[in-house]
């Protein structure tokens, strides 16, 4: 049922297109997935996702087991149903969010106990129950149950950490049963160049159709970032697809491209777009700026989306600085279509040869505390 082939490689650097086959329809990487967190993507529906040209959502575990419940979901059809979004999903495992509730949580070898941040009632999960939760949920790609510590630690500290993401990878490789539904492994091991080669080659070992990058975009630097995602790009498989988790500024498409990334997700574009700071190829502007406030011109000329092509920066600032509901709609509208843009032209400048200009390109007009 999933199927990974690359289809054109970079000169000069490790960039690639691919296609990823799903149960419910192919992926074609470089990818960029809108973040539905709770069975929805901020503001959108589904048939605007499939407009902008979304081809994969990303929806999370955690919060789905919390609310409304993994079985009503179930019992409702499954996620994709409960969503009507005909095409993949991929659910994350829960670890980032359990682990953000570190005054909250106790880490043991068996899993995680910690407190509901909805009511405070005492909360276990393991490997073994995040898996059955994913089944439940019923998406294309599922994660790994991973321990995602906090950065800055120590290198005994990652160490451990790495070493129990792998423990409980191999737990979740044989609790997981439904073959419909590619487990990705997860690959830890924070900026050590040595843990993440070690993290990726007992990953790999194990075996998964697909493997996920995480602990990065934690507040590191942008240079430990990239030398740790060499180390990835020389460590994985070069024929299974890699997924950067939780990344997604325009500048770090470019450097998770060039180290051979294919799958990308974020909350930038849609966060941001609700604090009405628009993305587009001329640089960032923020909507509520007084000097939109009279501007008939759109968010930008070189965007083709639907609030582009209808409305004026000046109706935009209105509608933000009244609160209005179709302020974050537009807004979002634009900057998800943005993305999914930029992903495209990046898809198409890798067979040419054109990759190197078109960062060039996109990038210039972006500061480097922006990247």
């Amino acid at each position: 049922m999933f199927e990974f082939s690359v289809k054109d490689e970079a000169t000069g650097s490790a960039a690639r297109t691919g296609r990823f086959v799903t149960p419910h329809g192919a992926v074609e990487t470089p990818v960029f997935m809108p973040v539905g967190t709770k069975a929805t993507v901020k503001a959108m529906t589904p048939e605007e996702l499939e407009e902008i040209g979304s081809q994969i959502i990303l929806s999370n575990t955690f919060h789905l087991w919390l609310r409304p419940g993994d079985e009503i979901i179930r019992d409702l059809g499954g996620l994709h149903k409960f969503m009507n979004w005909k095409h993949p999903i991929l659910t994350d495992s829960g670890g980032f969010q359990v682990f953000s509730l570190s005054k909250l949580n106790k880490v043991t070898e068996e899993g995680v106990h910690f407190r509901s941040p909805l009511d405070g009632a005492p909360l276990f999960l393991t490997p073994e129950i995040s898996m059955k939760i994913q089944e439940n949920l019923g998406a294309d790609i599922i994660m790994c149950f991973d321990e995602c510590p906090a950065l800055p630690a120590t290198h005994d500290s990652i160490r451990e950490s790495a070493e129990m993401t792998a423990r409980w990878a191999a737990r979740c490789k044989r609790a997981h049963k439904r073959e419909d539904q590619a487990l990705f492994g997860i690959v830890q091991g924070g900026t050590y160049e040595d843990l993440r080669a070690w993290s990726a080659k007992a990953t790999t070992e194990i075996g998964f159709p697909g493997y996920s990058i995480g602990g990065l975009s934690v507040g590191e630097p942008k240079d430990e970032m990239e030398r740790a995602l060499k180390v990835m790009n020389e460590t994985l498989p070069r024929d299974k697809p890699r997924y950067l988790m939780g990344v997604g500024t325009p500048a770090d498409f470019f450097r998770g491209v060039e180290n051979g990334v294919d799958m990308f997700d974020c909350v930038l574009p849609s966060r941001n777009a609700r604090n009405g700071r628009l993305l587009t190829n001329e640089g960032a502007i923020n909507i509520r700026n007084q000097a939109y406030a009279t501007d008939p011109a759109p968010i930008s000329e070189s965007c083709g989306c639907y609030v582009c092509r209808n409305y004026s920066r000046g109706y935009l600032r209105h509608l933000h600085m009244s609160n209005e509901i179709l302020a974050s709609r537009l807004n979002t509208w634009h900057n998800l279509y943005y993305f999914h843009d930029l992903m495209e032209r990046i898809r198409a400048a890798i067979p040419k040869g054109t990759l190197a200009d078109l960062k060039k390109d996109a990038l210039k007009y972006y500061s480097e505390s922006e990247s």
